[in-house]
């Protein structure tokens, strides 16, 4: 009976140690799994002071984020509010926290300068949204930042169509932050649809504006338009829109940032017969007036799918950096016209829909702030 005993207690003392063998190798081989690319990205999105919630720029690109998490569920990020807006401070706030993450989204221009922390940390990919990176000495492109800006022209071009197609009143307007490229662009975009629609159906719309508010851009020229002189003024906004809506004007394509919601509140306050477009991302619910809506639509930049597809890139291993400037022949420029989500007519889409395919072959070319066009004479007018 002892001998079975003991050989019961030695048959029980294998089994723990095989046991606990199996055990830390199967640990072994879960750790091994993450180093050989199941690891989840670790991801950081680095915004202005309105935050990923903004409902607008920043919410959008953040939006990239979620949905490539939705898919890739080992991936995490952590939004951090970078709260002054400042460039110098911007690019700190990225320097804080680069060793903690694989990968840092860093939604607008103020952001430029990362291009010097790029280069200090080679292993960490960086994705820049709206502006292209600060040159450092001779150098313009990153291998480690992909760089994304957008036509805005194009997006500006269709909503100035829209304009000019839907406007009872014939007049029709811009109103603008501040005259950087990318809002020049929008400026001129739209200029270019109302002047392609005058020119194509024949008809006699006019693009108002404001002397004491027109812009001057970053080659110090005056571009004209309505410039609030900032993306973060909504009582002056409400004002230069108030001012228009005075000149005639019923429909306003509002590219101001925040400064921009004092142009809606303006239009909901002059009753239905004012509309806005809005810009950048669909801001239908934005323009939510009681019963009614005062957006007709809104000139698109589609950033939260781009921004997926390059973290789709870094996962893939195909990741390139560069700086791109994405257009209609991607699809990440465009408008609204999803069911429930504008106010355009049938015949309206139908029309914007011609000039984006000529848009998108490269046959019409709107005006921007930089490519030797003007808004009333570009190729396909």
């Amino acid at each position: 009976m002892l001998n079975k005993k003991m050989l019961m207690v030695l048959f029980t003392a294998l089994m723990v140690v095989f046991m606990a063998a199996c055990g830390n190798n199967e640990a072994k081989d879960n750790e091994a799994g993450s180093d050989d690319g199941k690891k989840g990205l670790k991801i950081a999105i680095v915004t202005s002071p309105s935050g990923v919630d903004d409902g607008n720029f920043n919410e959008d690109n953040y939006n990239g984020i979620l949905s490539f998490i939705e898919k890739n569920s080992d991936a995490t990020v952590k939004a951090i509010r970078e709260e002054t807006g400042d460039p110098a401070a911007a690019v700190q706030a990225v320097a804080d926290i680069v060793a903690d993450y694989d990968v840092i989204v860093t939604p607008g221009f103020q952001f430029a300068g990362i291009s010097s922390i790029a280069l200090e940390n080679p292993d960490k990919k960086f994705i820049l949204i709206d502006s292209e990176p600060a040159a450092q000495g001779e150098q313009k492109e990153f291998d480690n930042i992909y760089a994304m800006t957008f036509a805005e022209q194009e997006s500006g071009f269709f909503a100035g169509m829209a304009a000019a197609l839907e406007t009872k009143s014939n007049k029709v307007a811009v109103v603008n932050g501040i005259a950087y490229p990318s809002n020049v662009n929008y400026q001129f975009g739209f200029e270019s649809g109302v002047n392609y629609v005058n020119a194509v159906y024949d008809k006699k719309v006019e693009v108002v504006e404001l002397p004491a508010y027109a812009g001057v851009d970053v080659n110090n020229e005056d571009v004209g338009g309505n410039y609030v002189g900032t993306f973060s003024d909504e009582a002056t906004g409400k004002v230069v829109g108030n001012a228009l809506i005075d000149e005639g004007v019923d429909i306003i394509f509002v590219a101001a940032g925040g400064s921009g919601n004092g142009v809606f509140t303006a239009a909901k306050e002059a009753g239905g017969d004012v509309k806005v477009i809005g810009c950048d991302v669909d801001q239908f619910d934005d323009g939510v007036n009681g019963s009614e809506n005062i957006v007709l639509t809104s000139g698109l930049k589609v950033m939260s799918t781009n921004v997926e597809k390059s973290l789709n890139s870094i996962v893939d291993g195909s990741f390139k950096g560069g700086n791109v400037v994405l257009q209609a022949d991607t699809d990440s420029t465009g408008y609204v016209k999803e069911e429930g989500r504008h106010q355009l007519s049938e015949d309206t889409i139908s029309k914007i829909d011609e000039a984006y395919k000529l848009v998108k072959e490269g046959k019409v070319v709107p005006a921007s702030n930089f490519n030797g066009h003007t808004p009333d004479k570009f190729p396909g007018l």
